[in-house]
């Protein structure tokens, strides 16, 4: 897939689309005589609305996300509505319509698969609307802009993450299984493309074996648990797990405990959540994949800022949509591995907290990685 990226800060963001905060707020003009929980005041500029896909799959919805996008529009001044799908695609269209309804001029979405996506999108353009995909791509969607982190890349690093631990544990010929996301998010297929990069080539020159492998429908952690058990029983010699997310990762981990293999078998997985980063300290998960959430969600709302307010913001890159063919204006920014070693990188970041991460037996190793 031919990709224009670029690394977009923050305050780079702002820069390139030249926004100023908004300090004063209008009249509310729909129906709703009070804004609902979640919703801002509406102001005078046009309303945005959000729609996040769960907080089932990953906590970073909910406490990153959300907590970012809200940041931005609150000191911009902007009207906004931001609900969370929790997965179910109904409901996905059902908040879509009503935000319309309410007077959204923009829309920012996080499929749940392209299809539900797309319906969405479409309406949302026939009304008007401005549209943005944010984080995963809606195949045949035709969002004006895409804000998120280069996926093939999470997906190489998450390979080259497991060849690294494999190689300090002097694994010979490991069997290693897959545990990839949903067969319907465009991510799992760009993560997936990027790891087979990287481990193919050890495949097919016998210097790995390929083990069992498996998507998991809807990024459903209690799945993967019943698929991963279901592949050491296959190969109770499974040697490394490429697993697609910390949740899959965790479920993974916790079948090898189960059979005395967690610290024996590397895991990988992406998101640096609390658990995630846990159970790197506790040598249980080889590495993870941190996204600097707080920059995308700054870059996606600079995006819908502007187009509330009627501008036309640059993007500094495309994507190719595979299924239409279409370049679509895109902000690309760079994943970074996550290992022991560096989890102290995380929070110094400010994407999690000593407190949150530091606890009960975790304080001890936090102090050995050198957490501040």
């Amino acid at each position: 897939m031919r990709k224009g990226i670029l690394s977009l800060t923050a305050a780079a963001a702002a820069m390139t689309l030249g926004l100023t905060a908004c300090g004063s707020e209008g009249g509310d003009t729909g129906a709703q005589a009070s804004p609902a929980p979640g919703e801002s005041k509406p102001a005078a500029a046009g309303k945005i609305g959000v729609i996040l896909p769960d907080s089932k799959s990953s906590a970073r919805w909910e406490t990153a996300d959300r907590k970012y996008l809200e940041e931005a529009f609150k000191a911009a001044g902007v009207a906004y509505d931001i609900q969370n799908a929790q997965g179910d695609k109904t409901q996905f269209q059902t908040i879509a319509d009503q935000m319309i309804t309410n007077g959204a001029t923009v829309l920012m979405i996080v499929n749940l698969d392209s299809g539900t996506g797309k319906a969405v999108l479409e309406k949302a353009k026939s009304q008007g609307v401005a549209t943005i995909d944010y984080d995963r791509l809606t195949l045949g969607g035709g969002a004006a802009y895409y804000v998120s982190f280069d996926n093939t890349k999470v997906g190489t690093l998450q390979g080259e993450g497991l060849v690294k631990c494999l190689t300090d544990k002097k694994a010979e010929k490991p069997i290693v299984a897959y545990l990839n996301g949903s067969p319907t998010d465009n991510n799992a297929t760009l993560f997936k493309n990027g790891y087979d990069g990287v481990l193919k080539p050890k495949f097919d020159a016998g210097e790995y074996v390929k083990g069992p492998e498996q998507s998991v429908e809807n990024w459903d952690n209690t799945k993967a648990g019943t698929l991963f058990e279901q592949m050491l029983t296959e190969k109770p010699d499974i040697a490394g797990v490429l697993a697609a997310n910390d949740g899959l990762g965790n479920a993974a981990i916790t079948v090898l405990k189960k059979n005395k293999l967690n610290g024996k078998v590397p895991v990988t997985g992406q998101d640096a959540t609390v658990q995630g980063l846990q159970n790197i300290l506790a040598g249980d998960q080889c590495m993870t994949v941190y996204k600097a959430i707080k920059k995308e969600a700054e870059a996606a709302s600079a995006l819908a800022i502007g187009l509330a307010k009627g501008e036309k913001p640059a993007a500094t890159g495309t994507v190719k949509d595979t299924e239409s063919g279409a370049d679509v204006p895109a902000v690309l920014l760079d994943p970074q591995p996550i290992f022991f070693e560096s989890v102290k990188d995380v929070v110094a970041d400010g994407f999690v907290t000593k407190e949150e991460l530091c606890t009960g037996d975790f304080a001890a190793k936090c102090t050995e990685a050198g957490i501040q």
